[in-house]
């Protein structure tokens, strides 16, 4: 799959309509309620020209107003005095010829304009104010009340037209995750729906089903009405609320794909068990369901944790860099966020400094080429929630987990994919692509489940695992992906098991590295199906047995159903399906059998010899580039020992890594230079394939090939 990356037209192209396609590297400037009293503003300027930043994002107002607003109720900061920090960096900003874009947050005011404008207020189901979880004498706002939708529109408006800005990006608008039942936001629902606010105590409450659409189309028109606001005052401005990992899932995509030119997704930092991968992830993510628009990932110069945030802290500088270069090398532009305007550490722009300045490195040639991969997973998060927008997302923790622990094996086998959003599947999206991966995904439409199938009929290749097109909206439930992967329901889905194996029925492709064992470790969840004629059990489930008491653990006769089968089609592609919970328990227990059989499989159905290939030792994120005459591979070191956690403490150089490439038919003059080293490789080009060895990568290395094409 090649994707259609946004890349800016006019590198540097100033209050333009398409002016975020060259916004690429992003400081963003949170001011607290002392900073305007210290502020120093050369500092900001010195560590903007340092990072190389070409954008700045800057708190302006709406919970505090950073400049000298006119707008009653518009809280200015208690230190503003006749000053301007907002203006004042804004100039500095726009001297550089950087974008910037004003920061607003709307979410809660203060108790004296609360008693002044009560009808603003978020209120609970007994029609009591909302306080502010965290500070007291702060109350939350509603946002389908006229705070919102006048009041906010008005600090838009002022901001646009005082100053020289390109944008306002909203944080922390869409309310407080609980229904607000402020009067103003039940009258609209009843005059909507007929019907009042559904409540919290009555879960049989018939507005329920009417609340997560007009929700969603409440926070739709809203985002229009700001946009709509500002472009009249002038027509490059944008208002791009932000969205998060969601982007437009959650709300009536009809009414703001047109809104968002550019995506922020606000996940600043690890915290728990979360892989070093996961910027990458948010990047191909996101990807996945727009090709065509820029994305930013928003990350902290500090410790992210949400129970214990220290947000006047300072990160560890190998986490911090590790972050912004693992987002760059899949397609996430580079954006820290600072918390306060003094550094009481100023431990944190150095990591920036790095780690921005690899990208400007980088993005000579990147910006000039396009994502592909001949892997692809697909997204099914965004089927989640497109029945309800608004209501708590069905993919949860656990489907979440189906489709790590496919990301982890294929991480660790070097195995380089893409996403793409199920929403979003068509043949189109599909073309290039070899091996389409379902980690899990009860419930798949109809529409997606027949684009699979003629997508296995033109050739390709398909992977599903455990409840993959399990459809249970009938009488009886089936596998709607059954007919295709050689499979029927010949029971239910069982489980969590313990002691669970599989045995290894024959000698395939799928079995090697298993050398010695008769059987290997199963999951924990398993489907139980037949196999229909002609397709190829490789694996078996061994019948269930005990694993207590200790005497009584040993394997029992009884049915040993198909756990790993596969078919090659007439087309030419293949499919596999895996009746257990593969890639949940691989991200749970980290066996290696798990993970290995997630590779095999994926290589076994892709068919032959990988484009790409990457060896050495060591743990890296690859992303492949490609263009006219030209490959680009991205290799990103995650050697470390807080790969599995954040945050990091270290980073172990890689050394030894070979790189091979195929090359097109006919090619001549092929060339090899490391982007990051600077400095061309020697290249063995053997039969239709180039390879270089690279000596040493201690962060990132992007290797971009070029060639002569045939005449």
């Amino acid at each position: 799959m090649t994707s259609t990356d946004a890349r800016p037209e006019v590198p540097g192209a100033l209050r333009t309509q398409d002016w975020f396609r060259s916004a690429t590297r992003w400081t963003q400037l949170t001011f607290t309620d002392d900073d305007p009293a210290t502020f120093d503003v050369d500092f900001w300027i010195d560590v903007m020209q340092r990072s190389q930043s070409n954008a700045l994002c800057l708190s302006a107002g709406g919970y505090m107003a950073f400049y000298p607003t006119a707008i009653p109720h518009h809280r200015r900061s208690v230190h503003l005095g006749d000053t301007d920090p907002f203006g004042a960096l804004v100039d500095g900003a726009r001297a550089l010829g950087m974008h910037v874009m004003a920061r607003v947050d709307p979410h809660a005011i203060h108790d004296d304009v609360a008693q002044q404008r009560p009808e603003w207020l978020a209120r609970d189901v007994e029609g009591n104010p909302v306080p502010h979880a965290s500070m007291p004498g702060l109350w939350l706002t509603d946002p389908f009340t006229s705070y919102h939708r006048e009041f906010v529109t008005d600090i838009a408006v002022e901001i646009v037209e005082k100053y020289d800005v390109d944008a306002i990006f909203a944080n922390r608008w869409e309310g407080h995750g609980a229904i607000s039942y402020s009067p103003a936001a039940d009258q609209r629902f009843h005059a909507d729906t007929g019907l009042h606010l559904p409540r919290q105590d009555d879960p049989e409450d018939p507005a329920w089903e009417r609340y997560p659409a007009w929700r969603s189309r409440q926070l739709s028109e809203l985002v229009v009405l700001w946009d709509d606001a500002v472009r009249a005052v002038k027509p490059h401005v944008r208002f791009i609320p932000n969205r998060g990992a969601q982007l437009t899932r959650d709300l009536v995509r009809e009414l703001v794909d047109d809104r968002y030119p550019m995506f922020f997704v606000d996940k600043q930092g690890r915290s728990g068990l979360e892989a070093s991968w996961v910027p990458g992830q948010i990047a191909k993510r996101a990807r996945g369901l727009y090709p065509d628009r820029p994305v930013a990932l928003i990350t902290s110069v500090g410790p992210e944790d949400n129970a214990l945030r220290w947000k006047d802290s300072v990160a560890d500088p190998h986490e911090t860099v590790s972050l912004i270069v693992d987002g760059f090398a899949h397609g996430a532009r580079p954006w820290f966020t600072k918390f306060k305007a003094d550094s009481f550490d100023t431990r944190w722009v150095e990591p920036i400094v790095e780690a921005f300045g690899l990208h400007e490195r980088c993005e000579p040639v990147l910006e000039n080429l396009q994502h592909t991969a001949e892997v692809v997973l697909l997204d099914v998060r965004g089927l989640a929630v497109s029945a309800h927008p608004a209501a708590p997302s069905s993919y949860g923790p656990d489907a979440a987990a189906h489709e790590n622990g496919f990301y982890q094996a294929l991480i660790e086998a070097r195995i380089p994919f893409e996403y793409l959003a199920a929403e979003a599947l068509s043949l189109d999206r599909l073309e290039g692509v070899r091996a389409l991966i379902l980690p899990s995904g009860a419930g798949l439409p109809a529409a997606q489940i027949a684009v699979i199938e003629e997508f296995v009929a033109h050739g390709g290749s398909v992977v599903a695992a455990f409840d993959a097109g399990l459809d249970t909206s009938g009488a009886e439930p089936e596998l709607a992906l059954g007919g295709l992967l050689g499979v029927r329901l010949a029971g239910e889905v069982r489980g969590p098991l313990k002691n669970k194996y599989m045995t290894l029925e024959s000698k395939h492709e799928i079995t090697r590295g298993y050398e010695g064992a008769q059987r290997i470790v199963a999951g924990s969840k398993v489907v139980d199906v037949a196999a229909d004629e002609g397709a190829d059990v490789v694996l078996r489930f061994v019948p269930d047995y005990p694993d207590l008491p200790m005497e009584e653990v040993y394997p029992r006769p009884g049915e040993t159903l198909p756990a790993v089968v596969t078919r090659e089609h007439l087309s030419g592609g293949r499919t596999v399906y895996l009746a257990g919970n593969i890639g949940e328990i691989y991200w749970d227990a980290l066996q290696s059998d798990h993970g290995r059989l997630i590779a095999n499989v994926v290589r076994w159905a892709a068919g032959h010899r990988a484009r790409v290939e990457v060896s050495g030792r060591g743990l890296i994120d690859l992303a492949v580039h490609e263009g006219r005459n030209e490959l680009a591979v991205t290799v990103v070191n995650l050697t470390n020992p807080m790969a599995m956690r954040g945050q990091q403490h270290e980073l172990i150089p890689l050394t030894a890594q070979e790189v091979s490439i195929e090359l097109p038919l006919g090619v001549s003059d092929v060339r090899a230079t490391r982007v990051v080293a600077d400095h061309e490789v020697p290249v063995r080009v053997e039969g239709s394939r180039a390879r270089v060895t690279i000596d040493d990568i201690e962060r990132l290395e992007v290797i971009h090939f070029t060639w002569t094409a045939a005449n």
